[in-house]
């Protein structure tokens, strides 16, 4: 039994010094100190053994594995610190590298400037209304005094959907939700998507509006041209000129398109303005009275004014875009 120990301790002493991983050691010490390993199976048999050199053997069996639990043990630290200083080497960050730069989101620029366009009027105390993006026929031109055979009502000016439903072409259909909501006096803007099957560098098949109207028992075309004028002034500096054309608008009667003075060559004339130093930036006009009628007012004695005026174009002259589809391209560069 004294040299199968020795056998066994050289034999055990050989594999553990071609050990590379923890669990090549967890393998050879199940084999040798394990409940069935060869060492334990030697130290149970001592007791077979005549009972004068028990003592003797079961020392040295007893030396023989502690000796070996002990190089197990120390080993098993090695290959742990080895393993930690791989991992610290595999997981090194190189400081010296540049850092990936972090992209904070922002404020789109349509979303930018129809808040800052309804903060004006807000502050003129109008209130906000909203309204459907889907529109019934009745709201989107009906009631707003399109007759039958309106061209808007094409297929080609107008996306139509299942039954009566339309997408609206426009932010008015608000205003009939609104004034036949509320009695007189009224102030309110009505921001929003809308949708017309057009596309090219000045127009969207979905762009965005603001619809502003006030009603109340004495309402005149002086009142309107002075909302708007503070509008123009406060959104686009005090020097900014205004003035009205005759228009027509099924649903104002009379009508007018408003220019300003260009504010990229302030009236000078540039290829923005088309060399005339105006350019167009909404369309106005007094209620007309069917359209007061058309939601329960008494067009004796309530009157009033509405205009509209387009988002993206206003976006367009703020930061010279000359190109409506930059602002619907995700590009982050624009964006940002």
């Amino acid at each position: 039994m004294e040299e199968e120990l020795k056998k066994l301790r050289e034999e055990a002493e050989e594999r553990l010094s071609g050990v590379q991983s923890m669990a090549e050691l967890s393998q050879v010490r199940v084999e040798y100190l394990g409940r069935k390993g060869k060492i334990t199976s030697l130290l149970n048999a001592v007791g077979t053994l005549p009972p004068k050199e028990r003592p003797r053997m079961g020392r040295m069996a007893n030396e023989v594995k502690e000796g070996l639990g002990s190089l197990i043990q120390k080993l098993a630290q090695n290959l742990k610190e080895k393993d930690r200083k791989e991992n610290l080497r595999r997981e090194k960050l190189d400081v010296s590298l540049p850092g990936f730069r972090q992209i904070p989101g922002s404020r789109h620029p349509i979303t930018s400037v129809m808040d800052e366009i309804v903060d004006v009027f807000q502050g003129m105390g109008f209130w906000v209304e909203l309204g459907p993006d889907a529109e019934t026929d009745y709201y989107n031109f009906e009631a707003l005094n399109f007759m039958k055979d309106h061209p808007a009502r094409d297929m080609q000016a107008t996306f139509y959907l299942d039954g009566d439903l339309i997408l609206r072409t426009h932010t008015s259909p608000v205003q009939i939700r609104a004034m036949r909501r509320y009695s007189p006096p009224v102030r309110i803007v009505c921001p929003g998507r809308v949708y017309r099957p057009d596309l090219d560098i000045s127009h969207s098949p979905m762009f965005h509006q603001v619809e502003g109207f006030m009603v109340d028992d004495h309402i005149t075309l002086g009142d309107l041209k002075g909302v708007l004028l503070a509008f123009l002034r406060e959104f686009f500096g005090p020097k900014v000129k205004a003035r009205f054309r005759p228009s027509f608008f099924p649903f104002t009667e009379p009508s007018a398109e408003v220019d300003i003075s260009c504010v990229i060559c302030q009236g000078k004339g540039c290829s923005v303005c088309k060399g005339t130093g105006w350019i167009e930036i909404l369309g106005a006009g007094m209620i007309h009275p069917e359209v007061l009628v058309n939601v329960g007012y008494d067009p004796e004695k309530i009157n009033g004014f509405a205009f509209g005026l387009g988002v993206e174009r206003i976006a367009m002259l703020r930061w010279g875009v000359d190109n409506i589809r930059a602002f619907f391209d995700n590009d982050l560069r624009f964006l940002g």
